[in-house]
């Protein structure tokens, strides 16, 4: 087996609250189309609940003009309950962002729903804020928007009556009003303890703990890695893993082959003599297939069993 890549990795780290590469760095971490470990790990924590995300939408609202593009970033996502969320990183300071907002979600509800269609089709979103400006006095750096109706003389909360499944159901208007999130980064001023707290901290400088057990860190640490790799090394980084995947495709390919092969003699020799042949083809199987695909001698010995000498008969 080829050896891990061993070169060396620096992980990206914000200093000097530097917004704009925050969110250009957090964008490309939620943004990441082939694995939504991090976005989900994001979402859970500050959501507080186990999100799963099943795919990464395109928005006709995402970033209009060139100044939009570098004020914000946009990413819409739909998850495994088939709602809709919206995550907004704000860098600069905006005089209406709380209508804008409200403009953002009410587009996002008419584009997920067809003219003609029932209202029962109207999906539930969530919105939430990245902010990296003051947008207002409050003394918490986290904060959450639901509807509620709240009788006026009793105090009690509406819930109403609704159809799922052939059944009328009795449902809080939160769970089918938007909800919205807002996080205001520059306000945390915590020792990062929680998960929530190591999520704001690196929100604000860019740092992760080693040993951090947040939902989604660990894995955006290895990809800042990544990301911060020179472009020679990160290409060599990428030839690497590469060659790993072609090999252990060889060597399920040609275990495969070989155990084919095997089979087929042991039911025609006898099954005691069949089994020791085959395993023996199986092992010479491999090694031809490696010795075609140029993988080095001394990784075919070791991967098989076989002699140096044995593998050059091949």
């Amino acid at each position: 087996m080829l050896e891990p890549y061993d070169g060396k990795l620096s992980c990206t780290v914000l200093r000097g609250g530097s917004s704009r590469k925050a969110a250009n760095l957090l964008d490309r971490l939620l943004r990441q189309k082939a694995n939504f470990d991090v976005l989900e790990g994001f979402l859970t924590v500050f959501l507080g609940e186990k999100v799963t995300i099943l795919e990464i939408l395109e928005s006709e609202s995402n970033q209009l003009s060139a100044e939009d593009k570098f004020n914000r970033v946009d990413i819409k996502a739909r998850n495994s309950k088939d709602e809709i969320i919206i995550i907004e990183i704000q860098n600069t300071r905006e005089l209406y962002y709380l209508e804008r907002i409200l403009y953002g979600v009410a587009k996002a509800i008419t584009e997920h729903i067809s003219l003609g269609e029932t209202y029962y089709k109207v999906k539930k979103i969530y919105s939430i804020s990245v902010l990296y400006f003051d947008i207002g006095k409050g003394n918490d750096y986290l904060y959450y928007g639901q509807n509620h109706f709240v009788g006026v003389h009793t105090g009690d909360h509406l819930q109403v009556n609704v159809k799922e499944r052939d059944a009328i159901v009795s449902r809080m208007p939160a769970e089918i009003f938007p909800e919205y999130v807002l996080i205001r980064v520059n306000e945390f001023d915590k020792v990062a303890v929680t998960p929530l707290e190591e999520w704001m901290k690196y929100l604000k400088d860019g740092t992760i703990r080693p040993d951090t057990t947040a939902p989604g860190l660990s894995e955006a640490r290895e990809k800042l890695k990544y990301f911060s790799m020179p472009p020679k090394e990160r290409m060599a980084y990428d030839e690497h893993l590469s060659a790993v995947m072609i090999q252990n495709d060889v060597l399920d390919s040609a275990k495969l082959e070989g155990k084919i092969e095997g089979r087929a003699e042991g039911r025609a020799e006898g099954r005691a003599e069949g089994r020791a042949e085959g395993r023996d083809e199986e092992r010479f199987s491999i090694a031809r297939n490696m010795k075609q695909l140029g993988i080095p001698v001394d990784v075919i010995v070791k991967s098989t069993g076989l002699t140096s000498g044995e593998i050059e008969t091949l």
